[in-house]
């Protein structure tokens, strides 16, 4: 599907974002960003683990 630039500007849309389409009536969609679960849940646990039991679990990566 093609959405015109100017269109996707006004949205705050960028190409090659992810959308979610749903029917909204008739001759009706209505496009809505995706939710990145990733961003949502970012730095949600700062502060729960101290840092030197953080940097040994990061060691046993290498």
């Amino acid at each position: 599907m093609t959405i015109p630039i100017a269109e996707m500007r006004i949205a705050g849309l960028e190409a090659g974002e992810r959308v979610i389409a749903r029917a909204d009536g008739p001759g009706r969609v209505v496009l809505e960003r995706e939710e990145d679960i990733l961003e949502s849940f970012s730095g949600s646990l700062t502060g729960v683990f101290d840092h030197a039991i953080l940097e040994q679990l990061r060691d046993e990566w290498d």
